[in-house]
């Protein structure tokens, strides 16, 4: 039997009902569609026809998402687009309208149920200017949390001097930022076994994290507050080879900053998904509970199906340290507490 303890997730995605088409809109292609195929199910298809995947209710129906939350104790889902949908390769005003419809509708979610719900916007990545625009109407008028921003944006690294602002906005803004792996490096290399998901994905995170890092942004912006999903994919179990060769080859690495990769633990933060006990107890060795919240992905496949199991299996965890993944770290995180969440 679970416990009674309150869980927050950190890591689910949400879409519209339904999506306009926007090659109508704007005059070209590339965009993700609903075709809503049988009762409580749709398909996610390009507006060329390609197949992206099949949903159900519980991805864009809060009615559904608050039975399964119901159903699997968990107390708050911090929801976000599904990454598909950035959209950072469309035309930078395109970007812009796409973000606000997608914001405006988290908002109106969260809106049905706030001491339930909690909100991430997405930004027009592509545009500096627009992107600290709409980060600011994100937290100013429609009361979200933070944003959620891709592992790269359009090849640019994290470390890109064009996106710094946007970082420095959010921490001016006290803004929560979740990084999620998109549009994964070396596809032409992994086009079976869905192994973009399988190994692009943690390589994107690695990535993120070390392009962070080596450029000093968590050095230059002390407060601003940053996750990354699936408990930093390769980044863990890289992390020695990673701060060995900043220390052996300082003249490559060191060229942006002084800080050693392993001194950088304790800046950001990680989700739990790990799908592993052995993985799940080596992240906490190397980050320690204080930043690793609870994500599961909800609600797709490769995410944790009864969120929280994982942490439950590791039988050495006291009180504290259970607290303190399940939900303390998320709201240290979010720069919120439960009473301002309206947790109960």
């Amino acid at each position: 039997m679970r416990k009674p303890m309150r869980i927050i997730d950190i890591h689910t995605h949400i879409l519209p009902r339904e999506i306009p088409k926007f090659k109508d809109r704007f005059g070209y292609g590339g965009f993700i569609g609903l075709e809503h195929c049988a009762p409580c199910r749709a398909r996610m298809v390009r507006d060329d026809g390609k197949f992206f995947r099949d949903i159900e209710s519980n991805c864009w129906d809060p009615v559904a998402r608050l039975a399964d939350c119901d159903r699997d104790g968990v107390s708050y889902q911090i929801l976000s687009t599904v990454p598909v949908m950035f959209s950072y390769w469309t035309k930078p005003k395109d970007g812009l309208e796409i973000s606000k419809f997608l914001n405006d509708q988290i908002a109106e979610v969260v809106a049905t149920n706030p001491s339930r719900f909690g909100g991430l916007g997405t930004l027009p990545m592509q545009d500096t200017d627009l992107a600290v625009r709409e980060l600011e109407r994100c937290v100013k008028e429609l009361g979200l949390l933070g944003v959620q921003i891709g592992t790269h944006v359009n090849g640019k690294n994290l470390d890109d001097e064009s996106l710094f602002p946007v970082f420095e906005a959010a921490q001016n803004l006290g803004a929560s930022i979740f990084v999620h792996p998109w549009d994964m490096l070396g596809a032409d290399r992994m086009s079976k076994y869905w192994l973009p998901w399988l190994v692009g994905m943690p390589a994107e995170l690695s990535l993120a994290i070390c392009s962070m890092v080596f450029g000093g942004v968590f050095e230059k912006l002390p407060k601003l507050r940053v996750a990354f999903a699936h408990g930093g994919g390769a980044f863990p179990g890289t992390l020695g080879r990673i701060d060995h060769g900043f220390q052996a080859r300082p003249d490559l690495c060191a060229v942006n900053n002084s800080v050693s990769p392993k001194q950088s633990i304790g800046k950001f933060y990680v989700d739990s998904l790990v799908h592993d006990a052995a993985a799940l107890e080596f992240l906490i060795e190397v980050f320690g509970c204080n930043k690793i919240a609870l994500g599961t992905d909800y609600p797709f496949p490769l995410g944790e199906a009864r969120p929280g199991t994982l942490l439950e299996s590791l039988s050495g965890l006291s009180t504290d340290q259970r607290e303190r993944l399940f939900n303390g770290t998320a709201l240290e995180w979010l720069g919120r507490s439960a009473l301002e969440l309206g947790l109960k």
